[in-house]
């Protein structure tokens, strides 16, 4: 999770599958440690596009954009920071 404004990574979670209840609390420990977000943005990806994730948006009132399909370059600095990481 990259904060588009700092560039800074807010947290990493590493493993070989991440679901949708997972991100969901990964997002709020985040938030219980540096406040709510104006904004998420984020590709089409399954643990993103789940009920839970619908669920967690409605709880906490956080909007949630989807960047275009096939459209990395909408969220180029997560992709850039991805790409450093996996090297």
């Amino acid at each position: 999770m990259i904060d588009d404004v700092t560039k800074e990574c807010l947290a990493a979670v590493v493993d070989t599958s991440i679901s949708g209840r997972r991100v969901a609390r990964e997002l709020t420990a985040l938030i219980a440690r540096r406040g709510k977000p104006g904004l998420i943005v984020s590709d089409h990806g399954t643990e993103f596009t789940s009920n839970a994730m619908l669920a967690w948006t409605e709880e906490t009132g956080v909007p949630w954009h989807f960047i275009a399909p096939g459209k990395p370059m909408q969220n180029g600095i997560c992709e850039a920071f991805n790409s450093k990481m996996r090297d």
